[in-house]
């Protein structure tokens, strides 16, 4: 199972986990964000952008009535959270975190906003890509996974220490989405795809 690296953000775990825990409300009750609209869909054997298809175990079965969480930056690359003091403006209207219950078939859907890059100070210039978190929820609160989904085709992936501390190149693939032209709603919403593979060769690198 490959790791992802989250000794390089304490700082910034810290702030999302609390801006997590502030407000339960789901995304797609935020419309009002400003920013451009994103669909995620997966399944927990995968997921992605805005709206959220399926969650699997290793063998391609749906991980039924399992609660998905995420938690991102606004558009502007702010969260909000007292500890986060970049001079990015915040959104009134975007709280930034999300519940939802897989289906029958595994599957989920958000409705959010795409979130912006933002300084890190990890180095000089450090800029962390566009990432949304998501967190798994077993039958207990132990059983929680956690995981970062990036953008396709972003150049900051490239700088990144956290999306870089996973050594397999295939791996890193695996916390990429992919755009969805199935999911996009016209005049509306871009679709990304972000399946979560939960445990074997092909699983979706964790946070420790």
């Amino acid at each position: 199972h490959q790791v992802l690296n989250a000794k390089y953000h304490e700082r910034e775990a810290e702030i999302v986990a609390q801006a997590g825990r502030k407000n339960g409300v789901t995304i797609a009750t935020n419309m009002a964000g400003r920013g451009t609209d994103i669909i995620l869909g997966g399944n927990p054997e995968f997921m992605a952008w805005a709206d959220l298809k399926r969650l699997v175990d290793e063998d391609g079965r749906p991980v039924r009535r399992t609660l998905v969480e995420l938690w991102q930056c606004n558009a502007a690359g702010r969260y909000l959270h007292d500890k986060d003091q970049h001079d990015a403006p915040l959104d009134p209207n975007f709280t930034g975190v999300g519940r939802a219950l897989t289906n029958e078939g595994g599957e989920y859907r958000f409705l959010t906003i795409k979130p912006g890059a933002y300084p890190w100070r990890n180095t000089r210039n450090a800029w962390r890509p566009a990432h949304i978190h998501f967190s798994l929820f077993g039958p207990a609160f132990a059983t929680r996974l956690i995981t970062q989904m990036y953008f396709p085709g972003d150049p900051l992936l490239a700088l990144d220490p956290i999306y870089n501390s996973v050594p397999d190149e295939a791996a890193r693939r695996r916390l990429v989405s992919s755009y969805d032209h199935g999911l996009t709603e016209a005049e509306h919403a871009l679709g990304y795809r972000f399946d979560i593979v939960l445990r074997g060769r092909g699983s979706t690198p964790m946070e420790k």
